[in-house]
């Protein structure tokens, strides 16, 4: 055999280095895109929890002419299937509600949960609280 076709059947080690050195700056760059994008996914995820519970803690109150007294009312009654985890925390049990003592509506008889917030404790992205959200 002739001295070029062995040089032509692998690759030598400032190849592979070259193309090793590329693949880890392309991937040091992914990493945080995808970081971002997963955290930007949770808290759409949170956004839509919250504004499903608090339609359907207004719906019950309008409804029963009274305020739920906790999230498992809202199953019970039929108007969610489950309390949704939070995507934050990971459980369903860490919802924070927000009770109120008297009744603002002269046509609620009961007062009971107005809102309903995350119970992490972590920053969103837009520099607040998921628990103010």
């Amino acid at each position: 055999m002739s001295s070029t076709s062995k040089r032509n059947r692998g690759f030598t080690l400032i190849e592979l280095m070259i193309v090793m050195s590329i693949l880890l700056i392309l991937i040091t760059i992914a990493i945080p895109i995808y970081n971002q994008s997963i955290l930007r996914a949770r808290e759409s995820v949170l956004r839509q929890d919250l504004f499903t519970m608090r339609q359907v803690i207004d719906q019950y109150t309008l409804d029963k002419q009274k305020a739920p007294q906790s999230l498992e009312d809202l199953v019970s009654a039929g108007y969610i299937k489950v309390i949704p985890k939070d995507p934050f925390t990971g459980r369903n049990d860490t919802w924070e509600t927000a009770q109120e003592d008297t009744t603002l509506d002269p046509s609620v008889t009961e007062p009971g949960i107005t809102d309903v917030h995350s119970g992490s404790n972590q920053v969103g992205s837009d520099g607040t609280g998921y628990n103010t959200w």
